[in-house]
């Protein structure tokens, strides 16, 4: 389906939870976020019955997220559940990666075609805290096991000023060595705590700093890619990418819906607007169900507003949106 703006919308990012087994940095307060009740979190049938709806309406990606997927009971059968829609050709999921070693066989079984894992440090330190508490050695054990199960992966670092810059070297190095597709990710201000502009490290700064240690050149998107642009390490075995949210705005080429676990759908993250499912779930109303999704694709917004230097959106946890 084509929005206002020419772009064709084929991407669904569906949230099955807003809970999550960290409490990293960029994503919420260090007190945390209030749990929904569970009777506010759609059942597997509604998440199922939404996606179906937005294949028909030319949705061919959907990524599932959370909070963290994977600690929500019985995410295997229903993944396994979306990889048998007809129309859908790409079937991936974000993921801690702290489940991954005991998981990652079922998820493979289950259709899952590519995992993003967040992965913001390769210090144990560092990474406990950024992510207030997370165990390094647990993920990185979960990213080898996937692997060896082949599952194609993608490493997500959120690069932050003072924090965890100095590791960018580090990274690339893993796209050198391994076959996994590293992406580079710039702070956004989602929970809008004041010194947030000192964090933002410009994508064009990160490419400047990987030109003085390697050799890359560009690579072509598909048809389903996301907003990162995508570059080759000389004689690497993998790849890395860019995403440039605040400093370069990729919004005239994007190309994604989401869902929130709650049911309520935007068409940006830093949208205002949402459009709540619940009522066409409620009466079994597929029409009306199709017809709001592509409500929200027609309105989708040209662009966000975040730059730089500004953010007037309120501030949320993005485990609360679909991460």
């Amino acid at each position: 389906m084509i929005d206002s703006f020419g772009r064709k919308i084929n991407y669904l990012r569906l949230s099955v939870t807003d809970r999550c087994s960290m409490r990293c940095l960029y994503c919420m307060p260090a007190e945390g976020v209030t749990k929904l009740p569970r009777k506010d979190i759609l059942s597997y049938d509604e998440l199922f019955r939404i996606a179906c709806a937005a294949t028909t309406l030319g949705i061919e990606k959907i990524r599932v997220t959370g909070g963290e997927p994977l600690i929500r009971k019985g995410i295997s059968p229903f993944l396994a559940r979306l990889s048998g829609i007809p129309g859908l050709k790409e079937l991936v999921l974000t993921t801690n990666g702290l489940l991954l070693e005991e998981m990652a066989g079922e998820l493979q079984s289950a259709g899952v075609q590519r995992l993003n894992i967040s992965l913001d440090s390769l210090r144990p330190e560092l990474f406990a805290h950024i992510t207030r508490g997370g165990d390094l050695s647990r993920v990185l054990s979960g990213i080898q096991t996937a692997e060896r199960a082949g599952i194609p992966i993608k490493l997500n670092m959120v690069v932050m000023r003072g924090i965890n810059d100095a590791e960018i070297a580090d990274f690339v190095s893993l796209a050198i060595t391994k076959p996994y597709t590293v992406r580079f990710i710039e702070y956004m201000p989602v929970i809008r705590e004041s010194n947030w502009r000192s964090l933002v490290v410009p994508g064009r700064e990160i490419l400047a700093r990987i030109g003085r240690r390697f050799s890359f050149s560009p690579l072509g998107l598909g048809d389903l890619s996301g907003p990162a642009r995508e570059f080759r390490v000389a004689e690497g075995a993998g790849s890395f990418g860019v995403i440039t949210p605040i400093s370069g705005h990729f919004c005239d080429g994007c190309n994604r819906i989401r869902v929130s676990s709650t049911g309520m759908a935007r068409g940006c993250l830093f949208s205002l607007t949402e459009t709540d499912l619940k009522p066409y779930l409620e009466t079994h109303d597929t029409v009306g169900l199709q017809d709001a999704l592509a409500g929200i694709i027609s309105n989708k917004p040209g662009r966000h507003q975040i730059s730089v230097t500004d953010a007037e959106h309120q501030p949320f946890a993005m485990a609360s949106v679909g991460g």
